[in-house]
């Protein structure tokens, strides 16, 4: 069975259509009027070995808040989606990625729980022509819907884009460790659900 999904969402501020397989090999087709945000969705499938199609648009003359945190609301629904049952998954995930000057640390669990740690203060307010308080938002909306407890931590970091990239790379390598196969074929909790 192929672990992918495919999330459309129109709403009156946003028009998303996003297609997300984990088992890829970091094939990307990604279409927002947010170039910076498009680079770290690319990095993010390219680390962790994801495939990922997503086309956005939205209100942006407002700013990007509203289209970036309804991305992480379809990232989250998809990866929902497509770990479906949860069996044979290895659940926790965990990495630390440095760039430069810059360490982030992420850890993860597949639980069916959604809460976020997120401990990442970036100095500057914009990266190119985004808001660089939204990618916390975008983590509570991704977290929300794909229902994961997922911390996000800064050990060290000047540079705004390289602590955001950082923080895309690292949660992307957290996230394929987690949701690689085991040949166990349960679901890894003693409750038997995730």
């Amino acid at each position: 069975m192929e672990r992918k999904a495919k999330i459309v969402r129109k709403t009156k501020e946003t028009d998303i259509s996003l297609e997300f397989k984990i088992d890829g090999s970091g094939n990307t087709d990604i279409k927002t009027p947010a170039s910076f945000f498009n680079h770290l969705m690319e990095s993010f499938a390219k680390h962790g070995n994801f495939d990922l199609k997503l086309t956005a648009k939205g209100d942006v003359e407002t700013g990007l808040h509203h289209l970036i945190e309804d991305i992480g609301i379809c990232m989250g629904k998809a990866l929902n989606e497509a770990l479906a049952d949860k069996k044979s998954i290895e659940r926790f995930g965990f990495s630390i990625i440095p760039m430069d000057e810059t360490e982030i640390i992420v850890s993860l669990d597949l639980c069916g729980r959604a809460y976020l740690k997120y401990n990442v203060d970036i100095p500057y307010e914009m990266v190119e022509n985004m808001e660089t308080i939204i990618i916390e938002d975008f983590f509570r909306s991704l977290t929300s819907n794909a229902f994961i407890t997922l911390h996000i931590n800064k050990t060290s970091g000047l540079n705004s884009h390289h602590i955001i990239e950082a923080v895309f790379k690292a949660f992307a390598r957290s996230l394929k460790a987690a949701c690689a196969l085991n040949n166990e074929g349960a679901v890894p909790s003693t409750k038997g659900l995730l």
